[in-house]
Parts: C-alpha cells; sequence; structure tokens
C-alpha cells in the first residue's frame, strides 16, 4: 500500500526521482499514465494489468466507455527506474500534468499520483475547511470513519 507525501523535482532532462519507499512497492518497472483531477497515476504492473482487464470490460459501442479508455490508455508508458531511483517522464504526460520543476508524489493505497506543486496546493486548498462535507458524501458512498 502507497502513503505518504514526498517533494522532489523534475531536472531538465524529464527526469524525477521516485521515493524509496514506493520503489519498494513498484519495483524497478511500473506504468505511468494520466490521471484524474490533472495529475498522473502511477501503478505498480500488477495493478496496472488488473485496471487494464477492468477497461476491457467496458461496453465497446458505448461512447463514453471509448472515451475513458483512450484516456487512460493512450498516454500510458511504462518507465524503468535508472540506478539513481529516477525515471524518465514523457514529455506528453508532464505537459498533461503541467510537471515544470516542483512535484509532489503522492501516495494512494494501490497506486501512486505525482502532481505539480501548484495544482496540488489548489487541491489541499480547496478542501481545507470543507472536510466534514466530504466525508458526508463519503457516507453516502458507504464508507465511515
Amino acid at each position: 500500500m502507497f502513503v505518504g507525501e514526498y517533494s522532489h523535482t523534475i531536472d531538465t532532462k524529464g527526469r524525477l526521482i521516485i521515493p524509496a519507499k514506493f520503489r519498494e512497492v513498484l519495483g524497478e518497472t511500473f506504468v505511468v499514465t494520466k490521471g484524474l483531477d490533472g495529475c498522473l497515476f502511477v501503478y505498480p504492473d500488477q495493478e496496472w494489468r488488473a485496471f487494464e482487464m477492468k477497461l476491457q470490460t467496458l461496453p465497446l459501442t458505448n461512447r463514453d466507455a471509448r472515451q475513458f479508455t483512450r484516456f487512460f490508455l493512450a498516454g500510458a508508458a511504462s518507465c524503468v527506474v535508472d540506478k539513481q531511483g529516477r525515471i524518465l517522464l514523457p514529455q506528453v504526460l508532464r505537459d498533461f500534468a503541467e510537471l515544470e520543476k516542483d512535484v509532489v508524489l503522492v501516495g494512494v493505497a494501490s497506486r501512486v499520483e505525482i502532481w505539480s506543486r501548484k495544482r496540488w496546493d489548489e487541491c489541499m486548498e480547496a478542501y481545507d475547511g470543507n472536510m466534514d462535507e466530504v466525508a458526508d458524501k463519503m457516507a453516502s458512498l458507504g464508507f465511515s470513519i
């Protein structure tokens, strides 16, 4: 399980250090793809295969299902960790998530999210003060604390 928040920088060549705690679970290769909320999703290979299988169950005749599948698969890239613990993020993914220099890597249970520092701060500020409201909505989904 992935937990925690780590701040790092992307170098001029587009390389990003993956925190050692995350590398222990991710392994030497894993998949990075476009995520929701303007971040990138990072999946260990096994989790990615399970996600792909779920996508394959969506009906090809449904326009939203096709678009949803394209969104995640078209930008997906298999990444390999180098000897310094870095990966090379493809330009298309950096552009999508507006990753320039300062980034935040966040552990979110079965995946890691990569955020631009600016977007992460904006996301956290949006939730500050209304987590009680969010918690109420989660209860309607069957989740309680």
